[in-house]
């Protein structure tokens, strides 16, 4: 009988602080989110740096892949003039620049590994 009472009042103490303790965590998930957002802002090596000390149980817990896009995205529309670059030709021998193509005729940009 005495064990009763006791395990009933430790369960009504458990559900007194069942929502403080709910909204503590909600408010480690938030900040955890947005720190883990405010990383993947950073330049890519930065980022990639500071992402290898992440835990991966982290990243699963957080919408992370939802994240990556979101800072990430870049300020390009579809129909947006790709932004100039120059880089070197295979050969080294010299460089090209995108802008010297535009209107000129098209070109296709292929980002990837191929090996």
């Amino acid at each position: 009988m005495i064990r009763a009472a006791r395990l009933r009042a430790v369960s009504r103490a458990a559900l007194r602080r069942a929502p403080k303790a709910l909204a503590w965590a909600a408010a480690v998930y938030v900040a955890a989110g947005a720190g883990l957002f405010l990383v993947m802002r950073q330049p890519p090596l930065v980022a990639g740096k500071a992402l290898s000390f992440v835990p991966w149980p982290l990243l699963a817990a957080l919408p992370s892949e939802w994240l990556w896009c979101e800072a990430r995205e870049g300020e390009l529309a579809p129909g947006d003039p790709a932004p100039d670059f120059e880089l070197p030709t295979l050969d080294r021998s010299g460089t090209v620049r995108l802008s010297a193509f535009r209107g000129d005729r098209p070109v296709v940009l292929v980002f990837g590994s191929y090996t």
